[in-house]
């Protein structure tokens, strides 16, 4: 696919998507959800590929839907086939590799949505965040209904999809919905050198079944829990990243990762035969 709404660039372990409609904000298209929903899963099965950052171009993340179609922007999709609230073919979360959204200016409706997905946001201070759509006659999207209450509970979240009201971020860091808060010209340095960071010192297999079971773990119990831990654990030690993690660590040097997160990957617990 070639890329128009979005830019894709790999430097060193780590992929950076920049949506790119900077003259209107980086307002959400069709053709800009299918470019992202390629991109992220060319991430996943590029082992180049060890951590990615979503961005914005120009000052802001995204500001939203694309409203230019004025009255017809939310026309009836009744017949529609193909129409999803989820627009992206393939979020975030299942991208096996960790996904920071570095929210360089305003992120609203969908914007933040889609940041929602990621594993990580940071988010600048002075920006605007809100999920707006009830504002707009339709609803929030991208399975935010999921995804917030996971990181804020649902008392928070019944404050922030139910009102659709705007806050900065400080209370977006309050609230839990970003991991850091910082200025808006040190944001994506800050998501960069966190991607490099997780590149360089982490096992990407072991990475990308920590991540898998984390956004697994809220329908699983403890008991669970602990058996996919151990399934995956059988999976991963006695490996080679097993043995240079930790001689690495003793040798005081840099590690040198071997595993594949694509020929690696181990088979996925199911549930428990004997329930």
């Amino acid at each position: 696919m070639e890329y128009s709404d979005l830019l894709f660039e790999l430097d060193d372990g780590v992929a950076t998507l920049t949506l790119n409609r900077p003259e209107q904000m980086n307002s959400f298209s069709g053709r800009m959800g299918a470019e992202l929903s390629h991109a992220y899963r060319r991430c996943d099965e590029d082992d180049a590929v060890r951590a990615v950052v979503l961005t914005g171009a120009g000052n802001a993340f995204c500001a939203g839907a694309d409203m230019t179609a004025g009255s017809e922007t939310f026309a009836s999709q009744e017949h529609d086939q193909d129409f999803s609230a989820s627009p992206l073919a393939m979020p975030a979360w299942e991208v096996r590799k960790p996904v920071i959204a570095a929210l360089n200016g305003h992120a609203i409706g969908i914007g933040l949505t889609l940041a929602l997905q990621c594993d990580l946001r940071f988010v600048a201070r002075e920006g605007k965040y809100g999920v707006l759509q009830v504002r707009r006659g339709v609803m929030p999207d991208c399975q935010v209904h999921w995804s917030l209450p996971r990181l804020v509970g649902l008392a928070k979240a019944a404050d922030i999809l139910l009102t659709g009201r705007k806050f900065g971020g400080d209370e977006a860091l309050a609230l839990g919905i970003a991991s850091r808060c910082l200025p808006g010209g040190e944001v994506l340095a800050h998501a960069r050198a966190t991607a490099h960071e997780i590149a360089v010192e982490t096992a990407p297999l072991s990475v990308a079944v920590t991540k898998k079971l984390l956004w697994q773990s809220s329908s699983l119990g403890p008991e669970e829990v602990e058996r996919y831990e151990t399934q995956l654990h059988h999976h991963l030690m006695g490996r080679p990243d097993a043995v240079e993690g930790v001689m690495a660590f003793l040798e005081r040097r840099t590690p040198n990762w071997t595993s594949s997160v694509t020929e690696d990957w181990p088979q996925w617990p199911g549930p428990d035969p004997e329930n």
